[in-house]
């Protein structure tokens, strides 16, 4: 088991990684290369970030890739607003 595997953020991180995957593959045709690739890539990374920073990393580099897994929530944030103002 790696060091990423126990952390609870992680496994949230997957379950939030299953929903935006959930509403991306609703969303229509024409969106597949806009929206529906950037938010799938933005959740994977969030997961993706956390696991890469629990291993062998100091404290700060640590810290340096949940920030980049925080800044790739926000990201999705943002696209479900624009999916949202589109219905």
């Amino acid at each position: 088991m790696y060091k990423f595997e126990s952390l609870e953020v992680w496994e949230l991180s997957l379950e939030y990684v299953d929903m935006i995957y959930g509403i991306a593959a609703q969303l229509p045709e024409t969106e597949r290369y806009n929206l529906y690739s950037q938010v799938i890539r933005a959740g994977t990374s969030i997961t993706l970030n956390i696991a890469e920073g629990s291993t062998g990393q100091s404290d700060r580099e640590q810290g340096r890739f949940l920030g980049m897994a925080i800044k790739s929530l926000l990201e999705t944030v943002a696209c479900m607003k624009l999916i949202e103002r589109r219905n």
